[in-house]
């Protein structure tokens, strides 16, 4: 239980969160979101794979493509909803610098 208040209080820190509240706030946008983007992939990905002769492989692999940018933008709406669009927009910036920096 001691590593789980020592994992809290990193992330806060790390974070730059000033309350509990706050740091619960954001783990319910990110529970939110990750819910949120799963079910419209699922009612997504029937219309845009339809009737189509592929994998199961092709399937999972597509998936996958598709919900990353579905995420990307459902975070910002639903941190917008609960008031930590602040945080979530510094959040997905620092996040994408990460990754373009590494394709270079």
């Amino acid at each position: 239980m001691k590593s789980l208040f020592n994992l809290f209080y990193r992330l806060r820190e790390r974070w730059e969160i000033t309350s509990n509240f706050q740091f619960f706030l954001i783990m319910i946008v990110f529970a939110v979101t990750g819910s949120l983007s799963l079910v419209i992939a699922d009612l997504l990905m029937p219309l845009i794979i339809g009737s189509l002769k592929v994998g199961s492989l092709f399937k999972i692999v597509f998936r996958i493509i598709f919900i990353f940018p579905i995420y990307q933008s459902l975070i910002l709406i639903v941190a917008f909803c609960f008031g930590q669009f602040k945080f979530f927009w510094k959040f997905e910036k620092k996040m994408f610098r990460r990754i373009f920096k590494k394709i270079k």
